[in-house]
């Protein structure tokens, strides 16, 4: 078997900014949840079995803590941070397991969810779908893939290490020099991705990056900026490298066999109802009775 885990709040942005709104009748913006439900559908009418999505059922978490700058829901559309609650329930009514997070991101969800999984010696492959950097970290050989369904991009072990210069293992540190601008730290100044992959390409990690750049790589070994701002910085790294690690917990995930779509509940049809979507309630009972 295939276990597909879905990013639901990158999911969510994503249909808010690239659907057009609508409102129902009581006035409330449900666009973006519609279209995140019609591509969940999507997955499972294309032959998706089992299926988990994981959401921030709040923006802020335990690294708005460690770093004040980090992403939080200021400055965020209400009509947007409306249907977070709205999604989740929309999603279980549908039938498919739902992992709302609040003290971890739904990016931790995914890291424990996909660890667990891949422990299952039924799982074939897990596949993660979500664009995020962060989430390279928990790709494995070809067992544990990223899936950009935009693009319609499949990042392996080896395609991670094309796309960053580094290995799945390394992304954490990576992200710790060069910054991830999505979740709002600004790694390291003077360091871009380039200098980052090539000294993590030899090092593989920031405690094993040596003070002296005479052991850089060639290419570095003339850039001794970036080596005195490491040394000035390098407690700051290892908060950026905290920050960019996931927390793998593998108990969210209660068996694989509990991602099994089976069909939608009794209340499916009553939300679809209440965010103008019926058709929707019509397609997901049909693609249950053709399982």
């Amino acid at each position: 078997m295939r276990v597909f885990l879905v990013d639901g709040t990158y999911e969510l942005f994503r249909h808010y900014y690239g659907v057009p709104p609508h409102r129902t009748a009581e006035g409330a913006e449900v666009a973006a949840t519609r279209g995140v439900l019609w591509s969940m559908l999507g997955l499972l009418e294309q032959g998706v079995t089992h299926l988990g999505v994981a959401t921030d059922h709040v923006i802020e978490s335990f690294r708005n803590r460690l770093w004040p700058t980090y992403k939080s829901s200021a400055g965020l559309d209400p009509r947007l941070l409306g249907q977070f609650g709205l999604l989740e329930v929309a999603l279980q009514a549908m039938g498919v397991v739902v992992w709302p997070m609040v003290e971890l991101e739904a990016d931790d969800a995914l890291a424990g969810a996909a660890a667990a999984a891949a422990a299952d010696p039924a799982v074939e492959q897990v596949v993660i779908c979500t664009p995020d950097k962060d989430l390279g970290q928990c790709v494995r050989g070809a067992r544990v893939v990223q899936l950009d369904r935009r693009r319609r991009v499949v990042y392996d072990e080896a395609g991670v290490t094309a796309k960053f210069g580094v290995g799945p293992a390394s992304i954490p540190d990576y992200l710790a020099l060069v910054g991830d601008t999505a979740d709002g730290y600004p790694g390291l100044p003077g360091w871009g991705a380039r200098s980052a992959a090539t000294v993590l390409a030899r090092f593989g990690h920031l405690e094993q990056i040596p003070a002296d750049p005479s052991a850089w790589d060639l290419a570095l070994r003339n850039r001794p900026a970036l080596a005195a701002t490491l040394r000035d910085q390098r407690r700051q790294a290892m908060l950026f490298k905290d920050l960019a690690t996931l927390r793998a917990d593998r108990s969210l995930l209660d068996g694989v066999e509990s991602l099994r779509w089976s069909g939608p509940g009794e209340l499916f049809a009553e939300v679809c109802a209440r965010i103008d979507a019926s058709p929707l309630a019509t397609r997901a009972a049909t693609a249950a009775r053709r399982r």
